[in-house]
């Protein structure tokens, strides 16, 4: 069925619904392209004007189809919600490169920066902590990571791809690639303005520190800290660690181990929701207690399905895609709404409260994460609010038969189809 056939259908389907006379007003308007001034390629007379003859980056047009020919439901503009890692800047070290998001760079993310890190195998991203929270997701090899909480108790874990670790503020930590492959991960700052080359160093504070009163702290000489480095690590090559339960036995604290574990599995966790279209995996302080302010969904899409249109009312969403190709269209008051694409690499950003759908526009499953600041996961879901509203009262908003609107699910969809 052409756009200009469904458009046809749809408008005579709510000509002819229950409530005639809205839909005798709706008339003046086509469906799919309500607003006035109409806008979109669907309202232009002489396809000429639809060219774009003068000078064009085509590599990077071709990445965004829906920039350059938005639905026809777009309407109006609105911030910029597409980021990628793939065109931030790397900063390579020997043992391993970062790069990384913040609202520097990409003004609508108030709420959080990302960081896209990878170790070498025994690449280590020196010891450390942050004012902000850290949430990270393993991409791909293994990660060991070191910590200590507030009360003196140590740990440390191995994480391989599909884990995920989250450390509180002020902790310090460390993180080293395991062999063969090392490690990639993508950190996740509950504050849109931290930087991973803001972060308190060790050796920036060693080196910043008098020698005697190092000595005096230590009970050491101060010759002992001769050879401390004058320029900070940040990343560096380093043999690869002994193994796991040989440095769990070296670094046991009297106080035991700490209460909380910093490390989860979303391998080894059941689908939340799991449907014919897909499946939704939700982490937050629930099932993963430690993690006070940052909530997350990891997202499965199997192609032609689509991640239903709805909301969240407790906190911006960040998005980080990971496989698949994926269209996603962003509802703001006004009316203003806007569609762009994304692909693995990729970063979107949905306002809270804005209403929005994900839809997998590739041949192969589309997967990718929802971040939020907030303890708990929390959404509307579009079709589950309106199933639960009286029905005739649905029917006079939208010029549709009651007996259609009684087959919308109160249960929330999550992934279509069901």
């Amino acid at each position: 069925m052409t756009e200009m056939s469904r458009r046809n259908l749809l408008t005579a389907t709510a000509v002819g619904g229950a409530v005639a006379a809205v839909g005798t007003a709706a008339n003046a308007a086509v469906f799919g392209n309500p607003d006035r001034p109409p806008q979109g390629a669907i309202n232009v007379a002489n396809p000429v004007t639809l060219k774009n003859p003068g000078p064009q980056n085509a590599a990077l047009a071709d990445e965004f189809p829906s920039f350059q020919n938005p639905p026809a439901t777009d309407v109006d503009g609105m911030d910029l919600f597409w980021a990628s890692f793939n065109n931030a800047h790397k900063r390579i070290q020997n043992g391993g490169w970062a790069r990384e998001v913040t609202q520097a760079d990409f003004a609508i993310s108030e709420a959080v920066s990302g960081v896209n890190m990878r170790l070498g195998p025994g690449g280590v991203r020196e010891l450390h902590w942050h004012q902000q929270a850290e949430w990270a997701v393993m991409t791909d090899g293994k990660c060991r990571i070191t910590v200590i909480d507030g009360d003196g108790r140590p740990a440390v874990r191995d994480v391989k791809e599909g884990e995920l670790w989250y450390f509180p503020p002020g902790l310090p930590h460390s993180l080293q690639g395991l062999g063969p492959s090392g490690a990639e991960f993508t950190l996740v700052f509950d504050n849109g303005h931290s930087s991973e080359f803001n972060t308190l160093l060790l050796t920036d504070w060693i080196a910043h520190t008098p020698p005697e009163i190092l000595a005096e702290n230590f009970n050491l000489p101060v010759s002992a800290f001769k050879n401390i480095p004058v320029d900070n690590l940040w990343i560096y090559q380093a043999p690869e660690p002994p193994p796991l339960a040989q440095v769990q036995r070296a670094i046991a604290s009297p106080y035991g181990e700490p209460e909380f574990e910093f490390t989860f599995s979303m391998n080894d966790m059941k689908p939340t929701r799991a449907t014919r279209g897909g499946e939704v995996k939700v982490i937050d302080s629930r099932n993963f207690p430690i993690s006070k302010t940052i909530a997350a969904a990891l997202v499965t899409i199997k192609p032609g399905g689509l991640r239903e249109l709805h909301w969240h009312p407790n906190a911006d969403e960040w998005q980080y895609y990971l496989k698949g190709r994926a269209r996603m269209t962003v509802f703001n008051t006004g009316p203003r709404a806007q569609t762009a694409d994304f692909r693995p690499g990729d970063l979107g950003y949905v306002k809270k409260s804005f209403g929005h759908y994900v839809q997998n526009v590739g041949n192969t499953d589309l997967v990718f994460l929802e971040i939020f600041k907030a303890e708990r996961f929390a959404e509307v879901s579009l079709i589950q609010w309106l199933a639960c509203t009286p029905p005739e009262l649905v029917s006079q908003h939208l010029n549709m038969d009651p007996a259609l609107i009684a087959q919308f699910s109160k249960a929330r969809p999550d992934v279509l189809p069901v």
